[in-house]
């Protein structure tokens, strides 16, 4: 099925469908020790042994600076607002997104959701990359130099997992006392200013004013991006409520064949493109430290191995990160550059080079604007595909 199909079934199916815990199960028996490092956005696997290949970048795509999500959960708001960065960059607006008011007003929204449900609404930093766009149509976005996320005393940022069991607790103490939610609400106000810093409300930018609404709308609308992934226990070419842990808001993924999103992602990069992925980082082969993720070629059919390691746990929803480049080494083989959002603290100041062969394998989803996937199609009419 070409592009231009998927297009169409994008717009059809989307009418008939109603509306990461990232610890992986990967084993019987797993230690203590394992369970506490094989966590969701936390950096695993430092120390094992890969040969550094030597690469070519073949594309660079504009991107803002790496930033540190610091200890917690966040690595979807991160990954997607900086696919979202590129998209603005390729198109000569350069804008660097604020992660911590995303935070913030996912926060607030769980508190009171969590509240009027007598506590039956989950509160957690942890989330899928279409969560980010929901915020962000929802309450807009702020630039990074007019709301960011400042380190404490000792250095370090405050941990988003911390706020969220903050809020749960505050939540937690209206519902036993069955009071308005409005009672603590000045008290959440007060510890995300603390440990965020003092919410602005508006936003002034190249002589203008703004709302933090009006400047979201400005950078992304929501329909402008789709959500892909590629599994077989649901018919490809339709929408599907991908069973993800962190899937609390059921947000819908397009089911297509691996190869076909792995065509997807690289002509949405080649075209300039940001591409947020997330996937599985559980793997000997993924190692920040030294700014690789990496596994050997599978010889059999990448599909079914996809499908058996999803059902196995083998393969979990781990982690986020933004494409925004490619290259090869020395044998020809491709690699996705990654950006991270860990810090700087490895070889490529903070980015990864992922092999094709993890992308197939590892990928769970990817996040992208809707002109990569009509830029292909045009390409693919053009070849008489």
């Amino acid at each position: 099925m070409n592009t231009r199909h998927v297009l169409l079934l994008l717009h059809s199916q989307k009418q008939n469908v109603c509306h990461m815990s990232h610890y992986n199960i990967k084993h019987a028996v797993l230690t203590m020790i394992a369970v506490m490092t094989i966590v969701a956005c936390r950096r695993n696997n430092e120390n094992v042994a890969v040969k550094t290949p030597i690469f070519t970048i073949e594309t660079l795509n504009g991107h803002t600076p790496v930033k540190d999500q610091g200890h917690g959960g966040t690595c979807w708001i991160h990954a997607m607002l900086a696919a979202i960065e590129t998209d603005r960059i390729m198109k000569g607006d350069s804008v660097n997104l604020s992660p911590a008011f995303s935070v913030r007003r996912m926060l607030e929204e769980q508190y009171l959701r969590n509240v009027l449900c007598q506590g039956r609404s989950k509160v957690t930093d942890r989330g899928t990359a279409p969560d980010l766009l929901r915020l962000l149509a929802y309450y807009g976005t702020m630039p990074y130099d007019s709301y960011y996320h400042t380190a404490t005393d000792d250095g370090r940022l405050t941990s988003s997992s911390l706020l969220a069991r903050k809020t749960l607790a505050l939540a937690e103490k209206a519902v036993a006392q069955r009071v308005s939610p409005m009672k603590y609400k000045p008290l959440l106000e007060t510890m995300l200013d603390e440990s965020l810093g003092t919410l602005p409300h508006r936003i002034y930018m190249l002589g203008a004013e703004y709302t933090p609404m009006e400047f979201g709308h400005s950078v992304c609308l929501r329909d402008n991006y789709v959500a892909l992934t590629s599994f077989t226990h649901h018919p490809f070419n339709t929408y599907v409520d991908l069973e993800l842990p962190d899937n609390h808001h059921h947000n819908l993924f397009y089911n297509i064949p691996i190869e076909r999103l792995v065509a997807m992602v690289k002509k949405a990069v080649e075209s300039g493109h940001g591409v947020c992925w997330e996937g599985d980082i559980s793997e000997k082969g993924f190692s920040f430290a030294k700014g690789l993720a990496i596994c050997k070629a599978h010889k059999g059919n990448v599909q079914e191995q996809r499908q058996k390691d999803f059902f196995t746990a083998s393969t979990t929803d781990d982690h986020c990160m933004a494409i925004v480049g490619l290259a090869h080494d020395g044998n020809g083989r491709q690699y996705y550059i990654m950006k991270n959002s860990w810090g700087k603290d490895n070889p490529y100041g903070g980015l990864m080079y992922m092999s094709e062969e993890y992308l197939k394998l590892k990928t769970v989803a990817v996040v992208m604007h809707k002109e990569c996937i009509e830029e292909l199609s045009a390409e693919e009419q053009k070849k008489g595909r």
